[in-house]
């Protein structure tokens, strides 16, 4: 059978669910059947590698190398991809064709006996693959006990109720696309828990030279996610642009203008430098790239070290 349009995406349950969100938003806006659509599900190497973290085996290319092999050996017309996991440089001929509107970028608290991270217990264990997270954790409570949490959502719920941690992060968006988001104990103020770059968006991946793919995308797509996400993505590249360094930052637009905050931490927490800017959403890239310039020029030499 010959789909109209294939969607390639990894075969976890959060990611099929967000491609069967876009799947069904690019059915309806293109007058298509669903059925016409296929998802092809492709296992990747951050999907394999489960016993170490991110930053140590490769950075977040892990999650797209093979969505992004498959694509220019046309096996699939598009990606679906969680933002966040999106490498901040794109093989040549592949774009971010852009973003459907984004979900709440918060982050949520998961355990069993607390609603609060200043309720939980003195020396908690808590699991996370984030180097953010575990800084940002460390800074509110440097008594902590970061411990390394690897696997989908479920698997990580299933860990919190085995005792395996005592705590963990999650994103809410990816809760709230399992429906899942009854396991939050508390969903963390952005005020005092930056979420990472593109945190609660799904960013959508084509060909360059693939008109005809791109012209089905632009349909559900939402212009006001991709500005504020890019404004993210500019400050990341300039910054690092892999797993490897504890980096913050949120954009919202608000009546034609992008306001962007963005933070970057020691690795133990001990310290951590913010800025905050805002342009017009024509110069959201230039304006993230410029928050990166400056906040990268307050950066001490061993800024990245632990203290």
């Amino acid at each position: 059978m010959t789909h109209w349009l294939r969607i390639g995406t990894r075969g976890s349950p959060l990611a099929l669910a967000q491609t069967g969100e876009v799947r069904r938003a690019i059915a309806a806006a293109n007058g298509v059947a669903e059925t016409d659509i296929e998802i092809v599900a492709i296992k990747t190497s951050g999907d394999i590698i489960q016993d170490r973290a991110l930053s140590e085996a490769g950075g977040k290319g892990l999650f797209t190398k093979e969505l992004d092999i498959a694509m220019l050996e046309g096996r699939i017309d598009v990606a679906v991809h969680s933002s966040k996991d999106l490498p901040t440089v794109l093989p040549p001929g592949i774009v971010i064709a852009g973003y459907p509107r984004r979900e709440d970028p918060r982050d949520a608290l998961i355990c069993r006996n607390a609603l609060a991270i200043s309720d939980l217990r003195e020396r908690a264990r808590v699991g996370t693959a984030s180097l953010r997270r575990a800084a940002q954790l460390k800074r509110l409570r440097p008594d902590f006990r970061i411990e390394l949490l690897r696997g989908n959502v479920e698997t990580r719920l299933r860990k919190i109720d085995e005792g395996a941690v005592d705590a963990t992060l999650l994103a809410l968006a990816g809760l709230r696309r399992l429906g899942l988001a009854h396991h939050a104990a508390a969903v963390l103020d952005i005020d005092d828990f930056l979420p990472a770059v593109g945190q609660g968006a799904v960013g959508i991946t084509a060909r360059a030279d693939d008109a005809r793919a791109r012209t089905a995308l632009a349909l559900v797509l939402d212009a006001d996610t991709g500005h504020a996400v890019e404004a993210e993505r500019a400050f990341l590249r300039v910054l690092d642009g892999s797993c490897r360094t504890p980096i913050a930052g949120l954009a919202r637009v608000e009546a034609g203008r992008v306001k962007f905050r963005g933070m970057v931490l020691r690795p133990d927490g001990s310290d951590c430098l913010e800025i905050a800017d805002e342009d017009s959403v024509s110069a959201a890239t230039a304006m993230g790239q410029r928050a990166g310039e400056a906040l990268r020029g307050k950066m001490p030499l061993d800024f990245m070290t632990t203290a």
